[in-house]
């Protein structure tokens, strides 16, 4: 077998290198300096890679996909990404059995500062995602610190058995510097997902599930954005969102507490939802809202049964809302078997036009 070239950014622990029988490679690798060019040969030959103090080159992709199963990837220092008008991803993760840790003091910065401008993913300069985690199965990620994401954070796309743990994403200067869709978590077509113990600052949901199973958000916090979102759910390939649950989470000086919207005149389905132990804070909009005439253009005022909402839970959500704002707004057709209880909200003000709440479910507005 070739040995791995010692060059440039690549270093390989030789103590730690060893070829089996089998011929199977395994190694200690270290990705530094500025150079990305042989991380196919380190995924290849590195169950254990460390990336340390680097800085990807404008308009690519720190590949991490196809890693071997077992891999563990560690992110130390500072991780920096030159800037380019492009679409993204900055960092891409796949495979099985796969954990990415964060070192102590671990920094991975998007350069947000030199994209936003307001329009998010809505126009004005083409922003990369950051993070995608594509067919990441069985696998952890967790301790990592992401600050300054151009646009939406986590992209988590067809994962099964997928944690994320004591991460932070801190887009906080995106507040005054015109960052916009810094979504936090998007999920889709996903299950066996559990998001905790993690902080949140940006611009947008704090999570959005557009589809998925068996999802858990908990102990997290959410800071300056949107909310916690269940969709919008609706005119996708996959339109199914069943058996969330987020609990014992804080969402703090966002335009929403927590929401459920499924998109007007779509079909599909969004059952056995929970949101238990929140706490809102200053909350800017409306503190629980859960509508069924959502357009990406605004809402449309009369909603549609073709996702029906079923057995939604709320329970003990307390909190203030903004003066101005709503406490909560409900408007929904074909919703069934729902169960609030302890919601207990403060400052703003009813909503009017409320419709479509199912009967003796201690839902009102």
């Amino acid at each position: 077998m070739n040995s791995l070239a010692l060059l440039g950014t690549i270093f390989l622990a030789a103590s730690s290198l060893s070829i089996p029988l089998d011929g199977e490679t395994r190694a200690s690798c270290t990705l530094k300096g500025s150079s990305i060019s042989d991380l196919s040969s380190v995924k290849k030959s590195c169950s254990s890679i460390t990336i340390q103090d680097l800085t990807v080159p404008a308009g690519q992709t720190l590949d991490l996909t196809g890693l071997k199963s077992g891999t563990t990837v560690t992110f130390k220092g500072t991780i920096k990404f030159g800037t380019k008008q492009w679409a993204g991803p900055l960092i891409s993760v796949s495979g099985s059995q796969i954990t990415v840790n964060g070192a102590s003091g671990n920094k991975i910065d998007g350069g947000g500062a030199s994209y936003w401008d307001g329009k998010g993913g809505n126009g004005g300069k083409t922003k990369p995602k950051f993070f995608k985690a594509g067919k990441l199965n069985h696998s952890v990620i967790k301790n990592i610190n992401i600050y300054n994401s151009p646009v939406h954070v986590f992209s988590i796309n067809n994962c099964q058995n997928l944690t994320v743990q004591s991460v932070l994403i801190d887009d906080s200067k995106g507040d005054s510097g015109g960052g916009h869709n810094t979504d936090g978590f998007d999920i889709s077509d996903s299950s066996q997902i559990t998001i905790k113990n993690s902080k949140i600052y940006n611009q947008d949901d704090c999570l959005a599930i557009n589809s998925g199973t068996d999802i858990h958000f908990e102990n997290n916090y959410c800071k300056g954005g949107h909310g916690i979102s269940i969709g919008s759910v609706g005119g996708r390939s996959n339109n199914v969102v069943k058996k969330v649950t987020v609990k014992n989470c804080e969402v703090v000086n966002s335009d929403n507490g927590i929401r459920v919207k499924t998109i007007y005149g779509t079909t599909g389905t969004v059952s056995d939802i929970t949101f238990q132990d929140i706490t809102l804070t200053n909350i800017n909009k409306c503190g629980i809202s859960v509508r069924g005439d959502y357009t990406n253009s605004g809402s449309k005022g009369t909603a549609t049964d073709g996702v029906p909402i079923k057995n939604l839970t709320v329970k003990n959500v307390q909190g203030t809302i903004k003066s101005g704002g709503t406490r909560v707004m409900i408007l929904v057709k074909g919703a069934s078997g729902w169960k609030w209880s302890g919601v207990s909200l403060s400052g703003g003000k009813a909503a009017s036009g409320c419709s479509g709440i199912p009967s003796g479910s201690g839902a009102k507005c």
